[in-house]
């Protein structure tokens, strides 16, 4: 009886060892840990519905390409960007709602906003919105672009909102002092900055462009702002914008 039972308990142990790993495919692997398990350390997956043949966003062998999941689970080198200047000029004047932003000598708090460009999105459902921009800026005394020479700073903001919300996303700053009519610097300033907005839920969403301008008070009293006037947008400016 003994020479009968043996066997039939080291099946039975085979069996309960064989369960209790992963049901799946392996690739030099004989015993897959995953539904499909690649079992070499130097082993690499090709996909042809990927390469330079099969693909239009695949440009060949010069560069390598992010891989993307869409919804479906299906692997894609496509990723939804909604805009991308691409070496255009993003802001001009055909599509800036104010690009010039002016502080008067004994301005009541020393600070002045300006919306500079606003654009809408629709989603389906909760997302991240990722923005990249670089926007130029000259920095004057006037609207008629007088140098300036009080030697005091100012300083230059912008950023985004989200539906006119408080918070400011994107958000960059830059401080410019004007010396004396030999010592000025002149020429575009630029503010790069990038960051992911939050879409909270499914809707239509508003996103807007504001650039600020503040010269200070002196020792914190009112109506001692200094002349100030700054030009956005008139440099070779860049714009993109991704949904994920």
């Amino acid at each position: 009886m003994t020479k009968i039972y043996l066997p039939i308990i080291f099946l039975f142990l085979i069996s309960l060892s064989t369960a209790a790993q992963v049901s799946g495919v392996g690739i030099n692997e004989t015993v897959p840990e995953q539904t499909l398990h690649l079992g070499t350390p130097t082993g690499t997956i090709r996909v042809e519905g990927l390469d330079e043949n099969n693909n239009i966003y695949n440009n060949g062998p010069a560069h390598t390409y992010p891989l993307f999941v869409d919804e479906k689970g299906d692997m894609t080198l496509y990723n939804q960007i909604l805009y991308n200047s691409d070496g255009n000029d993003a802001f001009d004047d055909t599509n800036i709602n104010t690009s010039t932003a002016v502080i008067l000598d004994g301005d009541n708090d020393g600070l002045e906003t300006v919306r500079i460009y606003s654009f809408t999105i629709s989603v389906n459902r909760p997302s991240l919105l990722l923005v990249k921009y670089n926007l130029s800026f000259e920095v004057f005394r006037n609207t008629e672009e007088v140098e300036l020479t009080d030697k005091l700073s100012r300083r230059i903001n912008t950023y985004f909102r989200l539906n006119g919300s408080t918070r400011k996303y994107c958000h960059v700053s830059k401080c410019y002092t004007g010396g004396d009519n030999r010592g000025n610097v002149t020429g575009m300033f630029y503010n790069m900055s990038s960051s992911y907005i939050v879409i909270p839920a499914a809707g239509t969403y508003t996103i807007e462009m504001f650039g600020e301008v503040s010269s200070g008070l002196k020792a914190s009293n009112p109506n001692t702002g200094l002349a100030t006037c700054v030009i956005f947008g008139r440099g070779d400016d860049t714009l993109m914008c991704k949904l994920n």
